[in-house]
């Protein structure tokens, strides 16, 4: 009698083959490529990954932590970028000084928002892989108040993932009161808590993290 097993064997093979064939041709074309580059697609702040703090002087020795706890912002595909900050948000970790800030400082019922815009060079982001990391001069316009001032420093620019990116700058961002008229409000805010002094020029940090829309 003729045995069927192997005959039986090997049309499961066979059978087994074409399945594969078939899983393979029905897998994504583009499933072992690189991630798209960073150029394409528009970007949007992470509000939760992102921060952004001041260091305030008084009496000529004593620092204290500064923050705003609100902000919004883009980057475009043709490198436009903007930075809506939320000047109601500062958080100063006294509320007495918060409303102060936000009362007689920043007036904030008539100018609620500050806006930091640049213009970045697509070109020189679009080789950036997962991991890697840039330095690039930075050149953007604060407005408060509505008054502008143009401030440079210089950026480390990370590729975290392949749809996030996180900036942050070299060294703190110098920002004086004179360059936004705020120099009488700083006096008033001084003379109400009876101090000898407030520093007019505070250093300003960030990491602000974005993610592709």
């Amino acid at each position: 009698m003729i045995s069927l097993r192997p005959f039986a064997f090997a049309a499961t093979l066979a059978l087994g083959l074409v399945a594969c064939a078939e899983q393979g041709a029905d897998a994504p074309a583009g499933a072992a490529t690189e991630p798209a580059a960073l150029t394409e697609g528009n970007w949007t702040l992470d509000p939760a990954g992102s921060r952004l703090s001041y260091v305030s002087i008084k009496s000529g020795e004593v620092a204290e932590a500064n923050r705003f706890d609100a902000m919004t912002g883009t980057v475009a595909t043709d490198g436009t970028a903007s930075l809506d900050i939320d000047l109601g948000s500062v958080n100063t970790g006294v509320d007495i000084r918060n409303e102060r800030m936000r009362e007689m400082f920043f007036d904030v019922a008539n100018n609620p928002t500050a806006t930091v815009t640049a213009k970045l060079d697509p070109a020189a982001f679009v080789g950036l892989a997962v991991g890697q990391s840039i330095i690039r001069p930075l050149k953007a316009t604060v407005g408060i108040k509505g008054m502008t001032s143009d401030v440079e420093t210089e950026v480390i620019v990370t590729r975290a993932s392949a749809d996030r990116v996180t900036v942050v700058p070299t060294a703190p961002v110098i920002i004086s009161t004179d360059m936004f008229g705020l120099t009488d409000e700083l006096g008033e805010l001084r003379a109400l808590a009876e101090l000898p002094s407030i520093t007019p020029a505070v250093p300003v940090t960030f990491t602000l993290s974005f993610s592709r829309s």
